[in-house]
Protein backbone atom coordinates (compact mmCIF):
# COMPACT_ATOMS: atom_id res chain seq x y z
CA UNK A 1 0.00 0.00 0.00
CA UNK A 2 1.48 3.65 -0.71
CA UNK A 3 2.49 5.19 2.31
CA UNK A 4 3.02 8.85 0.77
CA UNK A 5 0.90 11.19 -1.68
CA UNK A 6 3.77 10.62 -4.74
CA UNK A 7 3.64 7.47 -4.61
CA UNK A 8 -0.62 7.40 -4.83
CA UNK A 9 -0.20 9.50 -7.98
CA UNK A 10 2.43 7.46 -9.42
CA UNK A 11 0.45 4.31 -8.79
CA UNK A 12 -2.92 6.35 -10.02
CA UNK A 13 -3.08 5.23 -13.64
CA UNK A 14 -2.01 1.79 -13.52
CA UNK A 15 -4.85 0.78 -11.08
CA UNK A 16 -7.48 3.20 -13.10
CA UNK A 17 -11.08 1.43 -14.02
CA UNK A 18 -11.90 2.83 -17.38
CA UNK A 19 -15.36 0.94 -17.32
CA UNK A 20 -15.97 3.11 -13.88
CA UNK A 21 -15.46 6.03 -15.53
CA UNK A 22 -17.29 5.48 -19.05
CA UNK A 23 -17.16 8.41 -21.42
CA UNK A 24 -16.49 11.06 -18.54
CA UNK A 25 -13.73 13.67 -19.57
CA UNK A 26 -12.64 15.77 -16.39
CA UNK A 27 -9.85 17.45 -14.95
CA UNK A 28 -9.17 16.70 -11.28
CA UNK A 29 -6.93 19.23 -8.97
CA UNK A 30 -5.21 17.30 -6.21
CA UNK A 31 -3.82 20.37 -4.09
CA UNK A 32 -2.49 18.67 -0.95
CA UNK A 33 -0.53 20.66 1.78
CA UNK A 34 1.87 20.06 4.48
CA UNK A 35 4.94 17.48 4.47
CA UNK A 36 4.80 15.59 1.27
CA UNK A 37 2.14 17.68 -0.76
CA UNK A 38 2.23 19.78 -4.00
CA UNK A 39 -0.54 19.63 -7.13
CA UNK A 40 -1.53 16.82 -9.25
CA UNK A 41 -3.71 16.75 -12.06
CA UNK A 42 -5.24 14.19 -12.79
CA UNK A 43 -6.98 14.19 -16.35
CA UNK A 44 -9.30 11.63 -17.83
CA UNK A 45 -10.50 11.07 -21.02
CA UNK A 46 -10.53 8.91 -24.19
CA UNK A 47 -10.96 5.92 -21.11
CA UNK A 48 -7.98 6.55 -19.57
CA UNK A 49 -6.18 8.29 -16.43
CA UNK A 50 -3.16 10.36 -16.60
CA UNK A 51 -1.00 12.31 -13.64
CA UNK A 52 0.86 15.37 -14.06
CA UNK A 53 2.23 17.94 -11.52
CA UNK A 54 0.67 20.42 -13.33
CA UNK A 55 -2.14 23.06 -12.15
CA UNK A 56 -4.62 24.28 -14.60
CA UNK A 57 -6.88 27.65 -13.97
CA UNK A 58 -10.35 25.81 -14.11
CA UNK A 59 -10.51 21.90 -13.52
CA UNK A 60 -13.35 20.32 -13.42
CA UNK A 61 -12.47 19.40 -9.73
CA UNK A 62 -10.62 20.80 -7.07
CA UNK A 63 -9.46 18.41 -4.31
CA UNK A 64 -7.62 20.47 -1.15
CA UNK A 65 -6.55 18.58 1.78
CA UNK A 66 -3.36 17.88 4.27
CA UNK A 67 -1.11 15.21 2.23
CA UNK A 68 -1.18 12.65 5.75
CA UNK A 69 -5.07 13.06 5.54
CA UNK A 70 -5.19 12.03 1.43
CA UNK A 71 -3.04 8.76 2.14
CA UNK A 72 -5.11 8.22 4.95
CA UNK A 73 -8.02 8.18 2.87
CA UNK A 74 -6.58 6.37 0.05
CA UNK A 75 -5.20 3.42 3.12
CA UNK A 76 -8.41 3.10 4.47
CA UNK A 77 -7.77 4.79 7.83
CA UNK A 78 -9.73 8.23 7.30
CA UNK A 79 -13.36 7.92 5.86
CA UNK A 80 -13.43 10.32 3.30
CA UNK A 81 -17.14 11.92 3.78
CA UNK A 82 -16.27 12.47 7.81
CA UNK A 83 -13.12 14.05 6.81
CA UNK A 84 -15.15 15.92 4.55
CA UNK A 85 -17.76 16.89 7.28
CA UNK A 86 -14.69 17.56 9.64
CA UNK A 87 -13.41 20.34 7.10
CA UNK A 88 -9.90 18.22 6.58
CA UNK A 89 -11.32 18.06 2.92
CA UNK A 90 -12.38 20.67 0.69
CA UNK A 91 -13.99 20.40 -2.54
CA UNK A 92 -14.53 22.95 -5.38
CA UNK A 93 -16.14 22.34 -8.22
CA UNK A 94 -18.29 19.02 -9.06
CA UNK A 95 -19.20 17.38 -5.80
CA UNK A 96 -21.02 14.47 -7.93
CA UNK A 97 -17.60 13.74 -9.46
CA UNK A 98 -15.58 13.86 -5.78
CA UNK A 99 -18.20 11.12 -4.84
CA UNK A 100 -17.61 9.01 -7.62
CA UNK A 101 -13.86 9.35 -7.73
CA UNK A 102 -12.64 6.76 -5.65
CA UNK A 103 -14.63 4.11 -7.93
CA UNK A 104 -12.43 4.70 -10.96
CA UNK A 105 -9.19 3.19 -9.04
CA UNK A 106 -8.73 -0.76 -8.17
CA UNK A 107 -8.31 -1.29 -4.14
CA UNK A 108 -6.51 -3.32 -2.05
Amino acid sequence: MPTTAQEIFDAMSNRFLPEQAGDLNATILFDLSGEGGGQWLLTIANRQAAVTRDAIPNPTMTFIADASDYVAIIGGQLNPMQAFMQGKVKVKGDMSLAIRLMSFFKRD
